[in-house]
């Protein structure tokens, strides 16, 4: 593209490093800016026109890509695993690592990677924060039972986080002393409050005008509740960029990674290269799953009678993603096709 700049950005929580050139190659510009709207809207100001940049997928990405995408002819995200050349150079720093991607960019060898709309990233940043609030509510509720049993105190493990049976237990039971009374009473209201907190985000994402005819759709598969619907939804985005259910079942991570060389092959039960919430969300719903749904219950059974529940579990997993595709790439509800049962001739 003649007339066109190219722009390697090393992206950090305080700074990024920026690399310019022009389609030969020439450096136009270089250097490093404090990470923050003010400064990268006066860098802008001095860049050539037109441009095009490139960066690295970090956490710190989402916000430089939605502030430089109205200004940019072409904005891309690199896949942090796939820019090997930057991580096994000799020398690395910041200024080699802007510049790198800048070539990356400009020989059109750059791994790019997905990026979902802002609108989608920002209720993904909503249900993972449920996940984070999930995660802390299990941890006290762990604390509040490992209270008991430090003190040696009886109780019903089955019942132990009902309201009533909790009230009963800190006032009928002599064990329990004044401290560890004020302890347990602030574990029990730190987990009401964390239910409350996740059940209110949950309701505001399936009420969500964007995503609610979607999470509708894939609720009418047997199996499929509101969490595992959201999650589908909102962390794979657009379904179409997935050309097989193959592609869609590695990027949830519910196949293994192999590594050949010569006659030695090498394979792991599930890939490290994965979105790790949707592996965690739907491996739950797979245990779950053949109670509801009588298909999945007959290929559980099938795979679990050659000795492996784990991969027996994966494979029903397998099968809820292909369900999950058909509904949302079709863009209607979930049926049941009946075999005709033909009579012979």
């Amino acid at each position: 593209m003649q007339g066109m700049y190219y722009i390697g950005l090393d992206v950090h929580k305080r700074t990024i490093s920026y690399c310019v050139k022009d389609v030969t190659g020439k450096i136009f510009c270089e250097g490093k800016m404090p990470a923050t709207r003010l400064d990268v809207d006066r860098w802008m100001k001095t860049l050539p026109q037109p441009w095009t940049a490139a960066m690295e997928a970090t956490v710190f990405t989402g916000w430089i890509y939605d502030y430089l995408r109205p200004h940019a002819a072409a904005l891309k995200v690199a896949h942090p695993l796939m820019l090997r050349a930057i991580a096994a150079a000799k020398k690395k720093n910041d200024r080699i690592d802007a510049s790198k991607i800048c070539d990356c960019l400009r020989c059109d060898f750059l791994p790019e990677c997905y990026m979902a709309s802002t609108a989608i990233r920002e209720r993904r940043r909503t249900l993972r924060y449920r996940n984070l609030l999930v995660r802390q509510m299990v941890q006290m509720k762990n604390k509040l039972a490992v209270l008991l049993m430090e003190a040696g105190v009886s109780y019903n493990k089955q019942r132990l986080h009902k309201a009533g049976y909790f009230r009963e237990l800190l006032a009928t039971n002599p064990d329990i002393d004044e401290g560890l009374c004020s302890l347990l009473r602030l574990c029990r209201e730190t987990v009401v409050r964390l239910q409350r907190t996740e059940s209110a985000l949950v309701r505001s994402l399936e009420g969500d005008s964007l995503l609610n005819d979607r999470v509708e759709r894939l609720m009418t598969i047997p199996a499929v509740g509101p969490i595992t619907a959201l999650t589908w939804a909102l962390e794979v985005g657009d379904v179409k960029r997935f050309s097989s259910i193959k592609k869609a079942i590695s990027y949830c991570g519910l196949c293994g990674s192999e590594k050949s060389s010569a006659n030695t092959v090498q394979r792991t039960p599930l890939s490290k290269q994965r979105n790790k919430h949707l592996q965690t969300t739907l491996i739950e719903a797979a245990k779950m799953a053949p109670r509801y749904n009588p298909e999945l219950a007959m290929l559980y059974d099938k795979e679990r009678k050659k000795g492996n529940a784990n991969r027996a579990t994966l494979a029903v997993a397998r099968k809820l993603v292909a369900y999950l595709m058909a509904v949302d790439r079709g863009q209607r509800n979930f049926q049941v096709l009946q075999a005709a049962h033909q009579p012979a001739a």
